[in-house]
């Protein structure tokens, strides 16, 4: 199965046969899916993470959809695909000045849909390549500014912790030692005690996680090391 068909999909959508078509077709291509009936829905199911790309209605009861992608570009540049019975240029524009990546008017065709779904995180992906992100759940790196983010509001880290999460999430399938890690995040000529990586390991979860003692990102291998696992990839 390619990246993209593990995507998570969010419908936001007040019409239900809309709502429970799109999402039973998408589930059998092989994607994730999410479905909110209003707004206020849809934001709290996105805040939760695991969103690559959003098929949002402009015609919402709670709120405009416009207002809906403006809040979600607050957060994050995941792909917003506007789903609308509007069709005027003027619609269209307005859509993509708040930073939709592409427009669907209804009734539509749940083949297109989903070229556009595909077409629209291929190139999302692209970007986040070239640009050296790293991406697990909640959490965007990118490696060129030397900055993380979680669910878009910034993360300050110190150098070690950069450079042990910068390890993990560039191979999130590998569990490390301990050793490994602090190879990392010290170098070779590091000779203090091994442990140390926990402390580490520890602030960064206070930094990282909503409870760290339940922590969802950064994952104990008992007798082992670590690695990153629990959330969304």
């Amino acid at each position: 199965m390619n990246e993209e068909k593990r995507a998570g999909i969010l419908v936001i959508d007040d019409e239900k046969m809309i709502r429970e078509s799109v999402s039973a077709f998408l589930k059998k291509q092989g994607y994730t899916c999410h479905a909110a009936s209003c707004g206020t829905e849809g934001l709290m199911l996105f805040q939760k993470g695991g969103i690559d790309c959003v098929l949002l209605d402009l015609m919402l009861p709670d709120m405009p959809g416009e207002e809906i992608c403006r809040r979600i570009r607050a957060l994050s540049d995941v792909p917003v695909i506007m789903l609308t019975a509007k069709n005027q240029e003027v619609d269209l524009l307005n859509g993509f000045s708040l930073g939709a990546d592409d427009y669907v008017v209804k009734p539509f065709s749940l083949r297109e849909l989903e070229a556009r779904i595909s077409a629209v995180l291929h190139r999302w992906q692209g970007r986040a390549k070239a640009a050296s992100y790293l991406r697990f759940g909640d959490l965007t790196m990118d490696e060129h500014a030397h900055a993380l983010k979680k669910r878009g509001v910034p993360v300050d880290l110190t150098q070690a912790e950069w450079n042990i999460l910068q390890t993990l999430m560039r191979d999130t399938n590998r569990v490390f030692t301990r050793d490994e890690l602090i190879e990392a995040a010290f170098g070779t000529a590091y000779d203090g005690f091994d442990r140390a990586i926990d402390t580490h390991i520890k602030n960064l979860r206070k930094k990282l996680e909503d409870d760290p003692k339940s922590p969802i990102y950064i994952q104990t291998v008992y007798g082992l090391g670590y690695r990153m696992g629990g959330a969304d990839k």
